[in-house]
């Protein structure tokens, strides 16, 4: 016999800031009849963007998203590597951070299912407002999907509000998910303005945006079946365009300045996830992605923990193909701009002196002297290679910083990805931060046409919309380049202040017959690395495109144990054991893990 329950104990209600953000405050004791209110909706949809934040607020999306990948690997902490890079047997049905992926967004799901089933019966709400309320509502409930479809393939497809125990969810095909979010999507871009009031709310743009990387991941697939359909790709090129068409947008100029804190709501940003200085309106936990790409550097001579360079729980690090194959280090301003190399004095107090070690003697004018002053270079973790025939020891011992090499970096000591550093904190030890964290930017939007057009056959479009994206990527005339661009990276000194925008647009015989045995596909994967490195989309890329265990298994040398069935994630067992009737494991569960 089924049970009467209560599903409404909170809810999260809307209130502005004198900033315009989307705030929300909690309230309790809420009846279903307060969703039939022009409040009630407002509180409601508020609810809903709440549960964008856990993705970012632990090691949430984070490790499923960048572990294991052909871009990072394991660092030297934290206890989900084994699963999750070296795809050990720990990845199973049992493993929590699944569960909570899973749990996380059918919240959000049903959160919007009591706004989207309510909407109708309200009064006192103009058909518009109603309209753009609906529309916020499906966005959510589509993206929610979107990514529940990447990482677990059949999900159940839940629309109605049930206020019975429900134990019978049965998972739908992959291509029924498709339809739904793509319906879902399709009435945000209809209804959905330009712009909003309120910073945070999704717009016609980020509806597009994202319309366009649904219809580019469902067309993606050639043995997945995901319901793709021959117009998919000149689907995802149209409303890629229409986003790069609406003017609404530009790319930031300076890539560096694009992930400057102070420069969060800038032309790029298209929807993001809203984080604030002031914790209650975070539930209490901020955006932590800062913690995970740093190295140990609070431990070297010289240094001590600082808000600017960050808490380094090395949680992961590039793979030597992020560093040294994938970027043209010389002319792309992308890599120093977004890895972090010198780190400068802080510590007055642990500063070395030149003193003689087994091979090596420094000048006796030098002896007993400091090897750096607070202010200077401390630490240097270079791309440079050291002969095998060179004494390293001596070598290191008479450089006057921490010298770290290609062959001295290991998974606590290795290039940085600072994109995501947050030095609003309270203090250096503080985890939780208030960096917004960027869904969906304008280059991404570029990339998705791009990929279209060329999978398309037009390469020629492929072309521009990517150029449009490797001029931002080139140093500017006059811009002085860092001093790795003649130290190591086999530039001119003279040339420092000049544009390599040259050396980096393509051509159509770029992406075609210049490629060699290297496919259209893998050219975009890495322009995609390049432009988006780091921001917790990578698995879904290559999955998307079919090349996960390819590209792993050429580029990740700890993640050898990769199988094709790790396409998908496992169903959490949770869910399973809560079935009544259950079928068969194999209907339950994905391949591979039963």
């Amino acid at each position: 016999m089924k049970t009467k329950i209560h599903i409404i104990l909170f809810c999260m209600i809307l209130s502005l800031s004198c900033t315009n953000y989307l705030d929300e405050k909690i309230i309790s004791g809420i009846s279903y009849g307060y969703y039939e209110t022009p409040e009630g909706v407002d509180a409601g949809v508020a609810s809903i963007y709440s549960v964008l934040r856990w993705a970012y607020n632990g090691e949430n999306l984070h490790p499923i998203q960048e572990l294991g990948t052909d871009t990072y690997q394991e660092g030297q902490d934290g206890n989900l590597k084994g699963a999750l890079n070296r795809y050990e047997s720990s990845l199973n049905s049992q493993f929590g951070v699944l569960y909570n992926f899973w749990s996380n967004y059918y919240t959000g799901i049903s959160r919007a299912n009591i706004v989207i089933n309510a909407i109708p019966s309200v009064t006192g709400m103009s058909d518009d407002v109603k309209n753009i309320r609906m529309g916020e509502s499906r966005f959510l409930r589509g993206l929610f999907y979107f990514y529940l479809v990447q990482t677990f393939g059949q999900v159940p497809i839940v629309k109605e509000v049930d206020f019975e125990v429900k134990t019978d969810f049965k998972r739908a095909p992959v291509a029924d998910v498709y339809d739904l979010i793509i319906e879902d999507i399709r009435y945000a871009v209809d209804y959905l303005p330009p712009s909003q009031p309120d910073y945070g709310r999704a717009t016609k743009g980020a509806a597009q945006h994202l319309l366009a990387s649904v219809y580019l991941t469902r067309g993606s697939a050639i043995t997945a079946q995901r319901g793709q359909k021959a117009t998919d790709m000149d689907s995802a090129a149209y409303y890629a365009d229409q986003v790069i068409a609406s003017g609404t947008y530009s790319l930031v100029p300076d890539f560096k300045q694009l992930w400057h804190i102070d420069n969060q709501k800038n032309s790029e940003v298209i929807f993001a996830v809203q984080f604030s200085q002031n914790m209650l309106y975070n539930n209490n936990s901020g955006n932590k992605i800062h913690l995970y790409y740093t190295m140990v550097y609070d431990n070297k001579p010289g240094m001590s923990r600082a808000l600017e360079y960050g808490r380094p729980w090395r949680r992961v690090r590039p793979t030597d193909f992020t560093l040294y194959e994938l970027f043209d280090r010389k002319n792309d301003a992308r890599f120093y701009k977004t890895f972090r190399t010198v780190w400068y004095a802080n510590n007055p107090d642990n500063i070395p002196v030149w003193q003689a070690t087994a091979g090596y003697t420094p000048p006796s004018d030098l002896v007993g002297k400091p090897k750096f002053a607070v202010g200077d270079t401390a630490i240097w973790v270079t791309m440079e290679r050291v002969a095998d025939h060179v004494n390293r020891d001596s070598l290191y011992a008479s450089k006057p910083y921490y010298y770290i090499p290609r062959n001295r970096q290991t998974n606590a000591e290795f290039p940085q990805n600072f994109k995501f550093y947050d030095d609003k904190r309270p203090a250096a030890n503080d985890e939780n931060g208030s960096r917004d964290w960027y869904v969906f930017r304008l280059a991404e939007t570029y990339l998705i046409a791009a990929e279209a057009y060329g999978r398309s056959g037009n390469y020629a479009t492929a072309v521009e919309r990517l150029n449009e994206v490797r001029k931002r990527a080139a140093y500017k005339e006059g811009e002085e380049k860092p001093g790795e661009y003649w130290r190591v990276e086999g530039g001119d000194y003279d040339e420092r202040f000049e544009s390599t925008e040259q050396a980096l647009l393509l051509s159509v015989e770029d992406i075609t017959t210049g490629l060699g045995d290297y496919s259209f596909i893998d050219f975009m994967l890495d322009e995609r690395a390049r432009e988006l490195h780091g921001e917790c989309i990578r698995r879904w890329e290559l999955v998307r495109c079919e090349k996960l265990v390819e590209r792993v298994l050429k580029h990740n040398p700890e993640a050898q144990n990769i199988r094709e069935f790790h396409k998908l994630m496992p169903i959490p067992q949770n869910h399973i054991d809560r079935l009544d009737p259950i079928g068969p494991l194999e209907e339950e569960q994905n391949e591979g893990y039963y």
